[in-house]
């Protein structure tokens, strides 16, 4: 008995009514087999004095581990009969709901690992439930989107909820709180969301991150009057990379396959992406060029093959460090003076830059980024990876909402007791 009453204790079972006969270990779980009993109550109907009657059949009521070991607590109701009417009641407890099977803290418990990112069948698993139970709770949660607010700061940008289909998300820049969910990112989606707030409230907002997906911006024109579009520095960076990369290989092609040249060229790629200011200074044997080699000796013996990748590689290189500095007006007067000497991929990049000017000086004077909404999608697909995938995209959409949006501070949380 005295193992018994330290079992419940670490339990946590505190009514008084319920009367614990014995306690089984099962091997793989431990079973407290126990009874509910007390006085008979008044009778609703004729308020009357009900008599007790027989206890029900045993319930097994999941309940939190103890010890490492599920447990399992079979439980017998006391049944009462009124002596007018001839109608049956059960007892009452706090342990469980009335018509339930489940006990009151392990519902808490699913709702707590509901907001972590876990998989359904890893709860059922873990307490000792049903995968129906698990959904039962999941789809009790009720999220509404509050149509008066938007935030003043507001990041954009899409994930992949299948192959080939991707999605769009918007969060708020400052609390990280995802403001909308779409299952396609097309424009028409888009813009039929966003009209639902008023234009009273889409007015208040003042900057919008985006990266440099085009049909964003004639939505975030027409719908935020008073917004700055600010275009991610990060993409703006990437495709200055793609647009060097892409030259690389030109000129590497212009090489026969056999010669060293093409063989350099083709191993040591990196450094000429790299910022030149980054170039480690450390010797390594460089098998290509069978010698001991810094980086700095590597590039500059790739440069020497092409004086055109010379020419591109020092242009690249400036235009990263005026962009790095902040130096608005050295960028773009430097794309101005060399858009019509320079490879026809560095040509395409500029005049697209031209033509998001005022996006690009706004990233460069704003300290807004994408940054943050780039870890909310990391994020996702931990959740989506978790999950083996969704095929419901409106389950998808109510998980990833209540793993990130529910603030974890403001639930109770219930602690498996080890």
């Amino acid at each position: 008995m005295e193992q018994l009453d330290f079992i419940i204790n670490i339990l946590g079972i505190r009514d008084k009514n319920i009367i614990f006969l014995d306690y089984l270990d099962a091997g793989t779980h431990k079973e407290i087999i126990a009874k509910l009993d007390y006085p008979a109550p008044m009778c609703l109907d004729c308020q009357g004095q009900m008599a007790k009657f027989d206890f029900q059949k045993e319930f097994k009521i999941p309940y939190l581990e103890c010890a490492v070991y599920k447990t399992l607590i079979r439980l017998r109701k006391r049944r009462f009969r009124c002596k007018v009417y001839g109608k049956m009641a059960v007892a009452e407890t706090s342990l469980v709901k009335k018509n339930h099977q489940i006990s009151t803290i392990v519902n808490h418990k699913i709702t707590q690992k509901l907001i972590e990112k876990v998989s359904m069948t890893a709860i059922t698993e873990t307490l000792l439930v049903s995968t129906s139970t698990v959904i039962h709770n999941f789809k009790e949660f009720e999220l509404k989107s509050d149509l008066n607010h938007l935030p003043e700061h507001m990041s954009w940008d899409e994930y992949c909820f299948k192959k080939g289909k991707m999605s769009f998300i918007a969060q708020d820049y400052d609390t990280r709180k995802i403001v909308a969910i779409l299952d396609r990112r097309t424009q028409a989606t888009i813009r039929n969301h966003l009209l639902h707030y008023s234009r009273q409230v889409r007015c208040r907002v003042k900057v919008i991150t985006i990266d440099m997906f085009s049909p964003y911006y004639d939505i975030a024109k027409k719908l935020f009057s008073n917004a700055k579009i600010v275009l991610d520095r990060f993409h703006i960076v990437q495709h200055l990379n793609r647009a060097m990369n892409h030259v690389c290989i030109q000129i590497m092609n212009q090489f026969d396959r056999r010669l060293h040249e093409y063989k350099a060229l083709k191993r040591y790629w990196k450094p000429i992406q790299q910022d030149s200011r980054k170039l480690s200074d450390k010797r390594f044997y460089q098998p290509t060029f069978r010698s001991h080699l810094t980086n700095k000796k590597v590039l500059e013996k790739l440069l020497s093959y092409s004086q055109e990748l010379r020419q591109h590689y020092n242009l690249y290189q400036l235009l990263l460090f005026h962009f790095q500095e902040k130096q608005t007006e050295h960028f773009f007067s430097l794309i101005e003076e060399t858009i019509s000497s320079v490879n026809p991929i560095f040509q395409t990049l500029f005049k697209t830059f031209l033509k998001d000017k005022d996006k690009i000086m706004n990233a460069l004077e704003l300290p807004h980024s994408n940054t943050k909404i780039e870890a909310t999608i990391n994020l996702i697909k931990v959740i989506k990876r978790n999950a083996f995938s969704f095929r419901n995209f409106d389950n998808f959409k109510t998980r990833i909402l209540i793993v990130l949006n529910i603030k974890k501070g403001r639930t109770n949380l219930v602690l498996s007791r080890l």
